[in-house]
């Protein structure tokens, strides 16, 4: 931006643009085991995000790009590459999240580590599951972002395997999480916007 456009406060045509396009978000589901509930999970929320028409939403499913794990490849394999342009192709992200073991999946942990720059300077929400909700596997994500520069939002809708699923296999949720889906959304289309002028 000229400084004359600095000093009157117009936009360049980039800028405009930048503000008036659809951010792109995508929803990581963070499981890849056989018999996973994350994509009922996933489509949920992409059904409660895409009657907002404030983004372009897409369900990013890790399984999709049969990453190898961290440590027993000469990163030649296409699944890398094409994990790093799908993520790069994203202004934020809502991650899918189960908790094993008081933490998030080994899957979930790999994909995360695949990637580095892509991650940089975005936003990302956070839906947990588990017989707490997932909370404890939400914190332990939320130290990860730090390191890979995403900007976590504070709004963070719990799931629990107790009241949310039927068998554990069935999700059924209960209408008091519409609320706080919403608001995470709203965040998670706030910042990824606010972010993307930093990049």
């Amino acid at each position: 931006m000229s400084f004359f456009n600095k000093l009157f406060g117009r936009k360049t045509r980039e800028e405009e643009t930048m503000t008036t396009a659809k951010l792109n978000i995508g929803i990581i589901l963070g499981s890849t085991r056989q018999g996973r509930v994350s994509p009922q999970v996933g489509e949920w929320v992409k059904e409660i995000a895409d009657k907002r028409g404030d983004a372009n939403y897409e369900i990013v499913d890790i399984a999709d790009f049969q990453l190898p794990f961290l440590g027993t490849t000469d990163g030649t394999e296409p699944g890398i590459a094409a994990w790093n342009e799908k993520l790069g192709s994203l202004d934020g992200f809502v991650f899918i999240v189960q908790e094993y073991n008081h933490s998030i999946t080994g899957a979930l942990k790999n994909a995360l580590d695949f990637a580095r720059e892509a991650w940089n300077d975005k936003a990302a929400g956070i839906v947990s599951y588990g017989s707490t909700g997932g909370a404890r596997a939400a914190e332990h994500l939320r130290g990860i972002c730090g390191e890979l520069k995403i900007a976590d939002v504070r709004t963070h809708p719990t799931l629990s395997l107790f009241t949310d699923f039927e068998n554990g296999t069935q999700f059924k949720p209960q209408s008091l999480h519409l609320a706080n889906v919403n608001t995470m959304l709203d965040e998670v289309v706030a910042w990824s916007g606010a972010l993307k002028t930093v990049r």
